[in-house]
Formats: structure tokens, C-alpha cells, sequence
């Protein structure tokens, strides 16, 4: 992917050449009330699309300009949504424009294709994570024992592949995230927190591992990717071309890598400036 066909040799999406667009979805592309991080006058926000409900109430949003954008980039190109969420998770978003051919979700430990779950990539990623991870149950015991309900509010397993916590983030204790990493990387798992979640992930477990076998199956020449956390690093890296936002893990941390833009915009609105990104990677088919 790395090295390939830049963005400008696009030959439409089910040519040889064609372009995949990889991208986180959460506090990337779609943003809850409190992620909005909206500014200024009320009267001068931009109007918000709501794409996904919970128990019939509005939960995920993005911009009424990002919604228009991203459909006419889902016309361009293969826009492959990669996500931490499960599988019956990621079917509660109902984006704008054409149904994603591809899927990435759990993280890497599904990927679908035409929204069914593709059970070759599963056996796959299985025999990965058995082989460079200790087994889900070791790592659920450790955060049973180590976080204290006093600041959890729940804990969950999620895909039979990983393990996350709700948490109350202002509250966790000083140096506890730090001891749970080294442990966690002395048995082939990495700890990411977002927001009020603190997830625990095999290190076979990527978003870039399922990118890799979307990309073979399609034939994609070039590969662009967003993200705004530590879970979306690898998938950045893996792409030609990459932008994350200006909040999230990657941005506070300072990370950045070649070929991946740091945006400034925060919020609802970096959402917006991704998908505007993209599309402008992307030309449109000759005709």
C-alpha cells in the first residue's frame, strides 16, 4: 500500500487502480452529543444529520455538508468503514451514499463483505491472536481484579476477542493505565483509553490486518485512512495518505507519521474537514 499508486492515478473504484478509503468511524466521521465540541453562536453551527439511534434516540451525528460529501465519496471510491465497534454495533449507523462493499469491525476480528461476516478472515485472525496473545479470559481476570467498581461502570467483552471498560476518567488512579500496559504487553495485548473506554486488544488484532485482506480482494492501487486514536495508528501507517483530527489519543500524544496530516479542527467539524480531505484525494472518473 505504502508506495503505491498515488492518490492521483485513480481509475474509478472497480478498476485495477482504483481507491480504497479507510476510515474510523467514532470521533472521526460520526461524533456523539458530548464529542460534538461545537463553538461559537448557536445560530451559526452547522446543521447535523443524525445516522444512528439507540433504543429509538438519536446517539451519532455528523455535519449535513459531511453527510453530502461522503456519499459522493462512497460514488468515487471503496469507502471500507473500520471500526472498534462489534458487528451489531457498526449496523446501527446508517451513513449516507452507497452500501460499503467492505467492512472492517471489532478492530479487525470481522471483516464483512456486503455485510455478512466473511468466515475465511475469521479462522484467519483467530489462528493470529492464538498464536502471538494470551487467552481473553487471563486479561478479563486481571481487570477484574484491578479495576475498582468504585470508577468502573461496566465491563465488557466484545466480539469474544476483546475486552473494554467504561470508566470514570477523571478518577483512575495515578500510574494504574500505565501498570496495565506493561502487563497487558508482557502477554501480547496493548491498552488504548478513549474516552470514558478503556480497551484491552491481542496485538494480532488490528485494523490494518483486515485493511490488508480488503485491499487484496479488491485490487485497490491506492489506500487513504483516518483516525483519531491509538487503536487507528497502524491503519494510518498502512495507507498512502492519512489524516487524523485534532483530538483523540493521537493527537494528544503528539503522534504523527509520513504521509499522515494533523489536522486542527476538533469535533463534529474535523469529521467534516476528513471527508472533504478524501474526496479531494480522490477525482473524479473521467467521462
Amino acid at each position: 500500500m505504502a508506495g503505491a499508486t498515488g492518490p492521483a492515478g485513480f481509475a474509478g473504484p472497480t478498476g485495477a487502480a482504483g481507491v480504497l478509503v479507510a476510515s474510523d468511524l467514532d470521533r472521526t466521521l460520526i461524533y456523539s452529543d458530548r464529542a460534538l465540541a461545537l463553538s461559537g453562536p448557536d445560530h451559526l453551527a452547522p446543521r447535523l444529520l443524525c445516522v444512528e439511534l439507540l433504543d429509538g434516540r438519536p446517539l451519532s451525528y455528523l455535519t449535513e455538508r459531511a453527510a453530502a460529501l461522503l456519499a459522493e465519496l462512497g460514488r468515487r471510491a471503496r469507502f471500507t468503514p473500520a471500526t472498534t465497534r462489534t458487528v451489531e454495533q457498526y449496523r446501527r449507523v446508517n451513513l449516507p451514499g452507497p452500501r460499503p462493499t467492505y467492512a472492517i469491525c471489532a478492530n479487525g476480528g470481522q471483516l464483512l463483505v456486503d455485510d455478512r461476516p466473511d468466515p475465511d478472515w475469521r479462522r484467519e485472525i483467530t489462528a493470529r491472536i492464538a498464536a502471538g496473545s494470551a487467552p481473553l479470559d487471563e486479561v478479563v481476570h486481571r481487570l477484574a481484579l484491578s479495576a475498582d467498581p468504585e470508577w468502573t461502570h461496566k465491563r465488557r467483552i466484545a466480539d469474544e476477542r476483546f475486552v473494554y471498560l467504561v470508566v470514570e476518567r477523571d478518577r483512575l488512579p495515578g500510574g494504574w493505565l500505565t501498570e496495565l500496559t506493561g502487563w497487558c504487553a508482557e502477554r501480547g495485548w496493548r491498552i488504548s483509553l478513549q474516552g470514558r473506554k478503556v480497551y484491552a486488544v491481542p496485538q494480532p488484532l488490528t485494523k490494518s490486518a483486515a485493511l490488508a485482506e480488503a485491499v487484496r480482494r479488491s485490487g485497490a492501487g491506492t489506500v487513504l485512512a483516518a483516525g483519531d486514536s491509538l487503536l487507528d495508528a497502524d491503519l494510518l501507517l498502512a495507507a498512502d495518505a492519512g489524516w487524523r483530527p485534532g483530538h483523540g489519543e493521537l493527537a494528544d500524544s503528539g503522534w504523527t507519521a509520513p504521509g499522515v496530516t494533523a489536522l486542527p479542527e476538533v469535533g463534529v467539524t474535523a469529521g467534516e474537514e476528513i471527508v472533504r480531505r478524501f474526496l479531494a484525494a480522490v477525482p473524479a472518473p473521467s467521462v
